[in-house]
């Protein structure tokens, strides 16, 4: 290839490069649905592979000759996040799973691939980057922050209005807008707020007025977001900045600061004073931040994560599990009374997510990487002095990041928008001049070879994953009207062999048990246990570690349609990995019982094994009960297996012991409505009724039998007006029952 046509092809490739570099600033707008993971896998699917275009092209310009800021890597704090990448290799090398670590899982998208890129784009950035460049990215990141929020304020509206907007994601809960994540949205917003700040003073007339309600907005979408983390980062940055201006500030600047510190400190009274009322507000910003205690449910399942986590990462100080394995040491100390989620891969804190995960070598260079980048800001504050400049809005930047990541954890793109800004802080302090790298006269075809084969990984690190999620959720919108069709796309998704293995196994074990074992007969389900059983199986022998995989692939050999012969051998020794991997989780406990009680009832009521059988399922469940001392459910389970042995002393005995230690749960709720409908305790029942209506309140059905037990119970009153709002609400349901429509009208 000519020499001019090599030339002609870099300098068109050094006009694409700065596009490449702002093009991850764009995706917090990316919004797909109907995908199956709609918010997070298609912007780690772009955030790759517009990494290894911006690699390629930048091998290929610099191989070419192109000159660069080389010098910019004489500093020593710009090999801090190398270092941590490099310790993140080491541990991951030493871990648990170098495979998982390094793709992760597809709904995340993180693990070291993200990593890696993430680290790249801070050096194509300090390599690449000038003032002219700087200055586009605050403002992509102040628009695209303003959109953001404006989408998530518009949630909120169509949420708390019943209006449908269009364009607008729906929402379940707490608002996320294009992030899919309350908490997502909030840190990422958390840092884009000063960024917008930082690009709007520089603004003139309308476009300054309306960046500047861009940034109200922001903050406006954080609270409506009711992410306490960032909130009180907010607060706590806020504060902190008020009390230095009131402190070292002049003039005007320092008036207003002492005016905000003594404003800020009456709230702050007020607040406490009547933050038991708070805690009841209609509005979740207020009522989230005031119900903040030792008490709440939320903050006790943190606390107890940081600290079983915490103490079981003290065998592995040094290197950690490796990346993306946080749930193998979650898994091991999960216990249902003290951990709200079910399943976990984050400890919701990312200094200990870098503990966990690369030891406290990791976690010394992230706090590095952070003290770095407050050290370069703080200079900068010194030069610049007190107002809307980069470096006291940088100071109070990473505040907020300090704060918040006590409470969460980093997505790839607050992470990458945390280094990059790093970057721009060294690139803003630089005065060092571009240079060629200096190498041999490489043959023309070199750079053009060399771009092109890091290029050409696009495939499999974005085009087939990307694939692989097509079909998945093609399969799930098939997997009920038509399962032959259904298993036959996913198994061309499956077959694709990329790191989307452990999230199909995860969502056709929800197909399969919550739908289609129960709308499915014959071929159609015998097919679709075949799929599941055969990917779990799969998943189970590449993944030793994964306790949630043995767990569902238990529960799906216990749900086999009655065509299929299960291996019972095969079957008890998945459930003891279970059991191993996750001791205190009660499904896999329950299947165990569950051989015991079926062998029993197969069994006629006066055969002498059929009590051998339940009881051998009572030890079981004790054994469990045991593990886990301050959970009811077992106890109730106990207690009604005794009742079916005729054993009511033993029964009693189970069930006053799971009382106090009930709380509002469905699954418990039931066990205990049904003991205590059985035994026609009717002080109690009415009680585990109510709970259960209340959680699923269209079960007309329970509330038919709380009406049955409050009457019974002597709650006479009670029960009428019980009876005459079910009458309205599940017309027809009483009067299939004369008798009792007949005792309801005579009683007094």
């Amino acid at each position: 290839m000519k020499t001019n046509s090599i030339a002609g092809i870099a300098n068109w490739i050094s006009r694409i490069l700065p596009y490449l570099l702002l093009f991850p600033a764009l995706l917090p707008l990316v919004y797909i649905d109907g995908l199956l993971y709609p918010y997070l896998a298609p912007k780690t699917i772009l955030f790759r592979a517009d990494w290894l275009l911006a690699m390629a092209a930048f091998v290929i310009l610099a191989l070419s000759g192109q000159s660069f800021y080389f010098d910019r890597l004489k500093n020593w704090v710009t090999w801090i996040p190398g270092g941590l990448l490099a310790i993140a290799y080491i541990s991951s090398l030493f871990g648990i799973d170098f495979y998982h670590s390094f793709w992760s899982i597809f709904d995340r998208g993180d693990g070291l691939l993200t990593l890696t890129a993430i680290v790249g784009f801070f050096y194509l950035w300090l390599l690449s980057a000038h003032t002219k460049l700087v200055n586009q990215l605050f403002k992509v990141t102040a628009w695209v922050a303003s959109a953001v929020a404006l989408i998530g304020a518009l949630q909120w509206l169509q949420q708390a209005s019943g209006t449908n907007f269009p364009l607008i994601p729906d929402v379940d809960g707490r608002i996320g807008s294009t992030m899919g994540n309350a908490a997502f949205l909030a840190s990422y917003l958390g840092l884009a707020f000063f960024v917008t700040m930082l690009y709007a003073k520089d603004l003139r007339g309308n476009w300054r007025i309306a960046l500047f309600i861009g940034a109200a907005l922001q903050i406006l979408t954080i609270v409506l977001s009711a992410t306490r983390g960032t909130l009180l980062a907010f607060i706590i940055a806020g504060g902190l900045g008020c009390l230095y201006v009131a402190w070292r500030g002049a003039g005007t600047l320092r008036t207003y600061a002492r005016a905000a510190t003594v404003a800020g400190l009456i709230f702050l009274g007020v607040f406490v004073t009547f933050r038991e009322q708070l805690a009841q507000s209609s509005f979740e910003p207020i009522r989230r931040v005031a119900g903040i205690s030792l008490q709440d449910a939320t903050v006790e399942s943190r606390l107890f994560i940081w600290r079983e986590v915490g103490a079981r990462v003290m065998s592995q100080p040094l290197l950690g599990v490796g990346a993306e394995n946080i749930e193998v040491l979650f898994n091991e100390v999960y216990d249902p009374t003290a951990i709200v989620e079910q399943w976990f891969d984050r400890t919701h804190n990312a200094f200990l997510d870098y503990l966990v995960q690369f030891g406290f070598a990791g976690l010394a260079l992230y706090v590095l990487l952070i003290a770095a980048f407050i050290r370069e800001a703080w200079l900068r504050t010194k030069e610049e002095g007190i107002g809307l400049t980069v470096g006291p809005l940088f100071v109070l930047l990473t505040a907020v990041y300090i704060v918040q990541n006590f409470f969460v954890f980093d997505t790839a793109l607050t992470l990458w928008l945390f280094l990059i800004l790093f970057a721009v802080l060294l690139v803003l302090k630089d005065a060092s001049k571009e240079s060629p790298l200096a190498l041999p006269r490489l043959p023309s075809f070199v750079p053009l070879a060399a771009g092109a084969l890091i290029a050409i990984l696009i495939v499999p690190v974005s085009i087939l994953p990307l694939r692989a999620n097509w079909l998945l959720a093609q399969g799930y919108l098939y997997h009920v009207f038509d399962a032959r069709k259904a298993v036959a796309v996913m198994e061309k998704g499956y077959a694709l062999d990329t790191y989307a293995t452990l999230e199909y196994g995860y969502q056709n074990y929800e197909m399969y048990t919550e739908r289609q074992s129960e709308m499915l007969k014959g071929e159609a389900r015998v097919t679709a246990y075949r799929f599941v059983e055969k990917v779990l199986e799969t998943n189970f022998e590449l993944y030793p570690y994964d306790a949630r995989t043995a767990t569902y692939y238990a529960h799906v050999l216990d749900s086999a349609p009655p065509e299929i012969t299960r291996d019972e051998e095969k079957f008890e020794a998945v459930i003891a990995r279970a059991i191993e991997l996750s001791p205190r989780r009660i499904q896999p406990w329950y299947l165990l019982a569950n051989i015991s009680i079926r062998a029993g009832d197969t069994l006629p009521p006066e055969h002498k094994d059929r009590k051998v059988h339940y009881l051998k399922a009572v030890a079981t469940l004790t054994e469990y009960s045991a593990l886990v001392p301050k959970m009811a459910e077992p106890r109730f389970v106990i207690a009604t297996l005794y009742l079916t042995m005729g054993d009511r002393a033993m029964a009693k005995q189970w069930a006053d012991e799971a009382l106090p230690l009930y709380k509002p749960d469905l699954a418990t709720a039931r066990r205990a409505a049904r003991y205590y409908v059985t035994t026609e305790d009717w002080e109690h029942a009415p009680r585990f009724l109510e709970d259960i209506f209340a959680m699923s309140p269209t079960e007309y059905n329970i509330k038919y039998d709380l009406v049955k037990a409050v009457f019974l119970g002597g709650n006479i009153e009670h029960a009428r007006q019980l009876y005459e709002e079910l009458k309205v609400e599940a017309p027809g349901m009483v009067e299939r029952d004369p008798a009792f429509m007949q005792a309801m009208e005579d009683a007094e």
